[in-house]
């Protein structure tokens, strides 16, 4: 550099003004993909025993974040009647108070009408909220995060979890049955297209595993 400085005669504020390395970008980091539960995870977490109020207010959670593929502040945020048991289906309101039905699966309905039976022993008189805690209020997120984590803990699943990961895992599971990228953007709420696409990946991911275990130029032999 001071051999630079010499030889053109620059002060050391124009050497670094024409620093050619100012316009390169670095390039982006690579996208992590989401952690998900395969379909035998998810019956096991899902197999949930008792009809104590929170845990069959606990098993209509689970049953609905699988079911549906809520995000966790739309789920909190659910009344009374938001869930039309007859239509089948749920009303949300997402990101930028955007609203969306989404499907409802039949065993979150017989889930949420279990809850329903035991609701009054916990909700305070006049609370419109779906869900309540032990105060008889609202559940708060964290309150749901720990139990989502706890239940995974009592029914040995392999990591722990938290409630986007029953996000993640119904979209992948979707995409694996369906291949339909545009139907899993709508129920998933996404304003974009490019946001959905991250689970093409998993889905790929999934497909390659099959092909190798079952196309035979794919299968190693024995001696290999």
């Amino acid at each position: 550099m001071f051999e630079l400085l010499y030889s053109s005669g620059l002060r050391l504020g124009e050497l670094v003004a024409l620093n050619a390395g100012v316009h390169v970008q670095a390039p982006k980091a690579p996208r992590r993909l989401p952690a998900t539960l395969d379909a035998d995870q998810v019956a096991s977490l899902l197999a949930i025993s008792g009809d104590e109020p929170a845990t069959l207010r606990d098993r209509a959670i689970l049953e609905l974040f699988y079911s549906s593929g809520l995000r966790l502040a739309e789920l909190v945020g659910l009344n009374l009647g938001d869930i039309d048991a007859a239509d089948r289906t749920v009303r949300v309101l997402g990101k930028g108070s955007k609203e969306r039905v989404v499907p409802v699966g039949k065993q979150a309905l017989a889930a949420h009408s279990d809850w329903l039976a035991v609701r009054s022993e916990l909700a305070r008189s006049g609370e419109r909220a779906l869900f309540v805690g032990v105060r008889g209020r609202r559940v708060t997120p964290r309150t749901v995060q720990k139990r989502v984590n706890e239940w995974a803990k009592r029914q040995g699943a392999p990591t722990s979890v938290h409630p986007h990961m029953l996000r993640h895992s119904f979209a992948t599971h979707l995409l694996e049955s369906s291949v339909n990228l545009r139907a899993v953007q709508e129920l998933l709420g996404h304003a974009s297209l490019s946001t959905t696409q991250i689970y093409t990946h998993l889905d790929f991911q999934h497909l390659a595993h099959v092909y190798d275990q079952a196309h035979p130029r794919a299968r190693r032999r024995p001696s290999e």
